[in-house]
């Protein structure tokens, strides 16, 4: 897969709100301008549980990295839509139980790009591409990302807080189905979904998240459009719930979202 240019810090827009900016400003980062912290308030007033969502979309991610690391016996991941680098990522979690892991990051942001590929790749055990949840295929596919991951044994892919990204008219659901047809038996594959009961939150914060995120953005859905993406799949227990919940253990600050504005996940075997 082409890496591409790498985008100048310099020369990025930090006029206009970024959905990893804001993203990261509700998660309490550093990595955000006026225009993400303004647009980071109005969602907020839209729907006050916005912060705490982030945060538990952020431990469910590393949640499910440790399962499947020590449970699973994971040593290869893909990683779609990180966003910009936080206090703790995939490959640091991983690395806590087999430093041998090996870690491919496809981000499409191009600031999430930058940041990633500073702070994260070494092109040894880790590796960043620039490609979205489309493309997973091709990632699986790619020479560059085939040195690092053997498709051909279990991998992990990663899709936390991204079907909400998918634009119309593609689907979440042919994405999870095409991503589990792929990849070798005994893969797993983690993904989450933006989910609200309130039509009139779910219409207001797509119109501003679709902005933010220059216009790679699906919709907000309820859970009962989400729960058919799944409807096929093997999901492990606990299914697909809302990520605070999902197998929160110690995490003692796992909660769970309410209904104005939530996020659901689960995790697909495939084979």
């Amino acid at each position: 897969m082409e890496r591409g240019r790498m985008p100048r810090l310099d020369v990025l827009d930090v006029a206009s709100p970024n959905l990893a900016r804001i993203t990261n400003y509700l998660q309490g980062g550093k990595d955000h301008y006026a225009a993400d912290r303004e647009a980071g308030e109005r969602l907020l007033r839209l729907a006050p549980g916005a912060r705490h969502v982030a945060d538990s979309a952020h431990r469910f991610l590393l949640r499910v990295t440790s399962h499947l690391v020590r449970e699973h016996q994971v040593r290869q991941f893909v990683v779609f839509g990180a966003g910009l680098p936080t206090s703790m990522a995939v490959h640091q979690v991983a690395w806590s139980v087999d430093v041998r892991t090996r870690v491919v990051y496809a981000e499409d942001d191009p600031l999430a790009l930058v940041h990633a590929r500073a702070l994260w790749e070494d092109r040894r055990r880790t590796l960043v591409v620039r490609a979205g949840p489309l493309q997973i295929r091709q990632v699986l596919d790619d020479a560059a990302v085939n040195r690092l991951i053997d498709t051909t044994l279990p991998v992990a892919v990663l899709l936390v807080s991204v079907l909400h990204t998918i634009a119309e008219p593609a689907d979440p659901g042919s994405v999870l189905e095409q991503a589990a047809a792929r990849l070798a038996p005994g893969s797993l594959i983690a993904a989450s979904h933006l989910v609200s009961e309130d039509a009139e939150v779910r219409r207001q914060a797509d119109v501003m998240l679709r902005e933010a995120a220059g216009g790679r953005w699906g919709r907000v859905r309820s859970r009962a459009e989400v729960a058919p993406f799944f409807g096929s799949l093997r999901l492990l227990t606990p299914g697909l719930v809302d990520v605070g919940r999902w197998r929160p253990g110690s995490d003692r600050a796992a909660q769970a979202g309410n209904r104005a504005w939530a996020e659901c996940g689960g995790v697909v075997l495939t084979g």
